[in-house]
């Protein structure tokens, strides 16, 4: 009988040059079929063809919006692609987020109901469908837990500043949110934990800006993906990590 494979899940790709990108290469080297989410059909595309075409497997999922309805939906394609005869939902990453930076009194009422929709609602329903999937997991030597649910965040996540209003507000939800879990279904061998990514990430827009200084992507993959985003997958459950913070060594904020 064919061993179970384990699927990692990514909701949030951008256009396959920051977080959620590196974070997808780092658990297909890992040995992960993974399953990207995103709302670029092509970005989506060009990241599945290059993980396959280094030997792993992947499969790209494009949704209209980060609506709470899409992702019901979208669990039932990813479902379909990687059925549950041949794998298991064993992680998944968090990695949408909309982001405001205006002073408070520009803010207008549509970009904070967008701001709570998308690091919120979003993150809920995300949470809700990944969850039931690894709550059909069982446990064994190779798998002590039943899976892993990570969240990306940012100093706005425990702070506000000025000009972070209406990003702020909702990256406190998704913290919250994370927190509520980790605590809820921690009994239930499954860990949420949340993780703090913060300074500039040297994406193709942050280089359009003219931003000249900040985090490489694939430096994260190595030193946080490959070792702390795997190291929270395979930590040992009597000793989970909620929280965890990376920052440049001179940031200023």
């Amino acid at each position: 009988m064919a061993a179970i494979r384990p699927l990692f899940v990514v909701v949030g790709v951008g256009n396959a040059a920051g977080t959620g990108a590196a974070a997808a290469r780092a658990f297909s080297k890992a040995g992960y079929s993974v399953a990207l989410i995103a709302r670029g059909q092509a970005s989506l595309n060009a990241l599945s063809e290059e993980i396959k075409s280094s030997g792993g497997e992947a499969a790209p999922f494009c949704i209209p919006s980060y609506a709470p309805g899409n992702f019901s939906s979208v669990f039932t394609s990813i479902s379909s692609r990687f059925p549950t005869s041949q794998y298991s939902v064993r992680a998944a990453l968090f990695n949408v987020g909309y982001a405001v930076w205006k002073p408070f009194l520009e803010v207008t009422p549509e970009e904070v109901q967008e701001s709570l929709n998308t690091n919120v609602a979003a993150a809920f329903s995300f949470s809700r469908e990944t969850i039931m999937k690894f709550k059909q997991n069982t446990i064994d030597a190779k798998n002590p837990t039943r899976g892993t649910l990570i969240f990306t965040g940012a100093t706005a996540s425990t702070r506000g500043n000025s000009m972070t209003s209406a990003f702020s507000i909702g990256k406190f939800g998704a913290r919250a949110l994370s927190q509520s879990l980790a605590k809820e279904f921690g009994k239930d061998d499954i860990h949420v934990a949340h993780t703090i990514i913060d300074g500039h990430i040297m994406t193709g827009d942050a280089l359009a800006r003219g931003t000249t200084s900040g985090l490489n992507p694939e430096s994260i993959a190595q030193e946080v993906l490959l070792q702390s985003y795997l190291y929270l997958v395979n930590q040992e459950k009597s000793a989970w990590t909620w929280e965890l913070d990376l920052r440049p060594a001179h940031e200023k904020w």
